[in-house]
């Protein structure tokens, strides 16, 4: 077993981490610092919640440590590119961790506030820049920040820039490096596209992989409850009435889909917030303190909100809705099972997302689906009382359909049968069915069945 003094690193950056308790480093630190401090093209996949961000902390404040060299104006030395604000600011909280025994300068450079003071940081030089990619380019293109004194460049989370349109800008920000840098590429997947990138832009890259994307974190108890869709805010409601729910994300797919969701959970009297791109930055910044803190019980998401989630003891996610893409689920349920402890996953299945579950089971290679098909909420009681005349308490339970159901099945052997291989062609002597009716039985065309 390695420790954190085995690994090459400064003085000042191991009492830092000696600091917080940590003494021996995760898989991917283990393997990541040293490339890094060797200074190799580096490819990480690691999932969420294994010190990713550690992993290429820890190796550019030592080579801060090492080197002690001014950043000239406007330039920086090591840059950090996110793609979200909530990310960034937690990346800039490591920083100011790790290396709180150093003079290492560092900023965010995000959209959603004003560029006025970060406009104004970047123009004394600065050692670390943490940056989202949009805000970046906007400084860069006016002139307020230069990238050719930058010879480390760390795009964290780079299949979710991908997921968001990033890569173009990606591409822009890389061609305004120097061509000698240390570039690396730290993710929980790593698809095609990124793939190519790196091709495009790294040298002889190391690849370290320490744990398949596909393998969700073994400490996390994973549970499935297949609901019909109108009854899921009745459920996730009971869900929470376990006092052993300490801290929970729920996720969902859409904005406004969080916002709904939580303002129904405030309604039922718990206490939640909704987090997601169109909060501003204050509200955002906000809700996570709050949620950090303990004063808000329960975190709506979106998923590219949730990058930013950032906090060891949550003892629950809860998929509102599955996810479209596999992987995004083993990123959600990573939000819990931090730093050794375990914790619970549960998903919210309703019929329309069976499959998508199905392409969730595939990819982790679990199976997840409860063994009970039928134990479906809001179709128990439809399978239960569906004797007509019986009554269900279940709002979503049609009982004309029913009654048309049972109808049908009662009469399904004939009452009336066509004369056999009579053919008959509508005229005075065989009028059609519909003057039969109006003119009443005369001259039937159909005998009734004995």
């Amino acid at each position: 077993m390695n420790y954190f003094k085995d690994l090459g690193l400064a003085e000042p950056i191991l009492r830092a981490v000696a600091a917080t308790g940590y003494t021996t480093p995760t898989p991917i630190q283990n393997d990541v610092i040293p490339a890094m401090i060797s200074r190799k093209d580096v490819i990480g996949i690691a999932q969420t919640g294994t010190g990713k961000t550690a992993a290429f902390v820890l190796p550019i404040l030592n080579r801060i440590a090492r080197h002690n060299k001014k950043q000239d104006s406007r330039t920086c030395g090591a840059l950090i590119i996110t793609p979200t604000r909530e990310l960034a600011s937690q990346i800039a909280d490591d920083i100011k961790t790790y290396g709180k025994f150093m003079n290492a300068t560092s900023i965010v450079i995000v959209g959603g506030v004003k560029p006025g003071p970060q406009i104004k940081a970047c123009a004394k030089g600065v050692d670390i820049i943490v940056a989202t990619p949009g805000r970046l380019l906007d400084l860069m293109s006016s002139g307020a920040i230069r990238l050719d004194q930058t010879f480390q460049v760390i795009a964290d989370e780079a299949d979710q820039m991908m997921d968001m349109g990033f890569l173009p800008s990606i591409r822009k920000i890389m061609q305004a490096l120097p061509k000698k840098r240390q570039t690396v590429l730290l993710s929980a997947t790593m698809p095609t596209q990124i793939r190519k990138l790196a091709k495009d832009f790294m040298i002889k890259p190391t690849e370290i992989s320490v744990t398949p994307v596909s393998k969700p974190i073994e400490r996390i108890t994973q549970k499935v409850k297949r609901v019909e869709k109108a009854n899921k805010k009745k459920v996730l409601t009971e869900i929470f009435a376990d006092p052993g729910i300490t801290r929970a994300v729920v996720f969902t797919r859409t904005k406004h889909g969080a916002n709904k969701l939580a303002a129904h959970l405030v309604k039922s009297g718990l206490d939640a917030l909704a987090i997601h791109g169109n909060k501003s930055q204050a509200q955002r910044e906000k809700a996570l303190a709050s949620f950090r803190a303990g004063k808000t019980r329960i975190l709506v998401a979106t998923d590219i909100a949730a990058r930013g989630i950032d906090i060891d003891d949550i003892s629950h996610v809860i998929n509102y809705e599955l996810p479209n893409v596999p992987e995004t689920y083993v990123h959600r349920i990573g939000r819990t099972a931090r730093a050794g402890r375990s914790g619970v996953a549960i998903s919210l299945c309703d019929p329309s997302e069976v499959k998508l579950l199905k392409d969730i089971e595939k990819l982790t290679k679990q199976n997840l689906m409860p063994k009970n098909h039928e134990n479906v909420t809001g179709n128990q009681e439809h399978a239960k009382h569906k004797e007509r005349g019986k009554k269900t308490d279940n709002p979503n339970f049609n009982k004309k359909t029913s009654k048309r159901a049972d109808f049908k099945k009662k009469y399904s052997a004939k009452k009336y049968t066509r004369v056999a291989n009579e053919i008959r062609t509508p005229g005075p002597s065989n009028p059609s069915e519909g003057l039969i009716r109006m003119l009443g039985d005369r001259n039937p065309s159909v005998t009734r069945a004995s």
